[in-house]
């Protein structure tokens, strides 16, 4: 079902060019430096429950999809915040999924699943209601084997290094139990600190309280509350952590003195900051989290852009992230400048920023990358994570930022059989977008096999110290 060729220039020259590059390129190992599959699943190694829970029901690419079209969130297998009733029975939910499969026709999902049910379940033909029994029982019964397990997955995957996303206060015990296992698989942390840095967030007083528990820091005070995050980033880098992860509304920075940081810290805590206050406090933490950085070496990740929970009816029965964030018009310039201007002139330390405002690529990111010693792009992202809106990230960026001051792919997924799916679709662009410019005059022949390689797996375990 998979055309060999997919992705690779239609001109001859440039699509044997491509197809030269990706022969070099395919089977390097995949570097994963920024997720969210569940270190559970590497720390327990137990069977996948069925093929709805592995593919449907956790990943809101598809049941966005589906529920666009008037599927219900809950005939789905989508968890309820209130733990009422929702489909439970997998084959259901697998047959509901298969009639509406062609909803997905064009999309980047279509693609990393007919590549996920080729390569790793040995599929051959497409998946519709009429095929929809025969994939349920194929997959589970491949569930059930060893070689199905998640560590042998990974290894079969050819996962060199993943990176998984925990809350500031996680207590790190999947990782621990990994590291105590004896299995040779490398899964890593990083640090998100939202809870305790969004005074927006549900429960944020509370969580500054528990930070102040976990680290013996006073969190009712500012500087306490500094010295608290970086004891929990010290913990975090001791499970591995090499980066950490801000999924903010803005890309907005602060740099206050530290009495006006202090006294806006108060008005976080008591919940009396007006909007544009706490997007000051969390404008103030991404400064102070550049600071500490420097201080303990791990790379900043900048993920601004997302209007969450875009639909409060959604929000209100299925909870948070439930396939209803949906991009916003984001500004880095000026957003930015307070940060670079305390510390974006130094070369040790490393900002990777994000996107899913895809028009600030060539007019702002490109050029502010391309400039300051410490910014990276990071790939495209989310709703752009797709052939063409890796090729557009290309195009828009390399003419300002060069391929240096940027790090690779990532692929951002819980859909762990994606991973190679994802990887795979990065590695075709990149090789299609090289071959076009060496076709065109624009790169030396004897250059773009180095720099695919480094477009594959130098940059991303450059960028993210790993």
């Amino acid at each position: 079902m998979l055309d060999e060729d997919r992705l690779f220039p239609l001109e001859g020259r440039a699509r044997n060019l491509a197809r030269g590059l990706y022969s070099e390129v395919r089977d390097l190992p995949i570097v994963s430096p920024h997720g969210h599959t569940d270190p559970c699943w590497f720390a327990e190694n137990q069977p996948f429950p069925d093929p709805a829970q592995l593919f449907v029901t956790p990943d809101h690419y598809v049941f966005r999809m589906l529920c666009s079209q008037g599927v219900a969130l809950t005939d789905l297998g989508v968890p309820r915040v209130d733990g009422g009733a929702t489909e439970a029975d997998g084959r259901k939910i697998w047959r509901l999924f298969a009639r509406n499969y062609h909803l997905l026709r064009g999309t980047p999902s279509r693609m990393w699943l007919d590549h996920s049910f080729h390569h790793v379940f040995g599929i051959d033909r497409r998946l519709s209601a009429e095929t929809a029994d025969w994939y349920y029982d194929h997959i589970a019964d491949c569930l059930a084997r060893p070689e199905f397990l998640p560590r042998a997955l990974f290894e079969r995957f050819n996962i060199e290094v993943i990176a998984t996303t925990e809350a500031a206060t996680d207590n790190l015990r999947w990782h621990r139990m990994i590291r105590e296992s004896g299995w040779s698989g490398r899964v890593v942390t990083a640090y998100r600190p939202d809870g305790v840095v969004d005074p927006e967030m549900a429960g944020f007083a509370d969580n500054v309280a528990l930070l102040g528990q976990q680290t013996g820091f006073d969190t009712a005070t500012w500087d306490g509350y500094l010295d608290a995050h970086r004891a929990r980033r010290a913990f975090f880098k001791d499970h591995g952590a090499t980066s950490s992860d801000h999924g903010h509304a803005t890309a907005r920075t602060e740099d206050l003195p530290q009495a006006d940081a202090a006294a806006l810290f108060q008005k976080a805590l008591r919940g009396q900051c007006t909007a544009d206050e706490a997007d000051a406090f969390r404008g103030q933490m991404l400064t102070e989290m550049a600071r500490m950085s420097l201080e303990d070496g791990l790379v900043l990740q900048i993920h601004p852009g997302a209007r969450r929970n875009h639909s409060d009816p959604v929000m209100a029965v299925h909870g948070r992230d439930k396939g209803f964030d949906i991009p916003g018009r984001t500004d880095y310039v000026a957003a930015l400048r307070p940060l670079l201007n305390a510390v974006g002139m130094r070369p040790d330390l490393t900002v990777i920023l994000f996107t899913l405002d895809e028009t600030s690529y060539s007019r702002e990111l490109a050029p502010l990358a391309g400039v300051y010693p410490c910014l990276r792009l990071g790939p495209p992202w989310w709703f752009h994570d797709s052939p063409e809106g890796m090729m557009r990230f290309r195009q828009m960026a390399t003419e300002t930022a060069g391929f240096y001051n940027t790090v690779g792919f990532n692929d951002d997924t819980r859909a762990f059989c994606s991973i190679p799916a994802r990887h795979d679709v990065a590695r075709r662009v990149d090789c299609a977008f090289l071959a076009t410019l060496v076709a065109t005059g624009r790169l030396a022949a004897d250059e773009a096999p180095e720099l695919a390689r480094d477009l594959t797996y130098g940059l991303a375990k450059k960028a993210y110290k790993l």
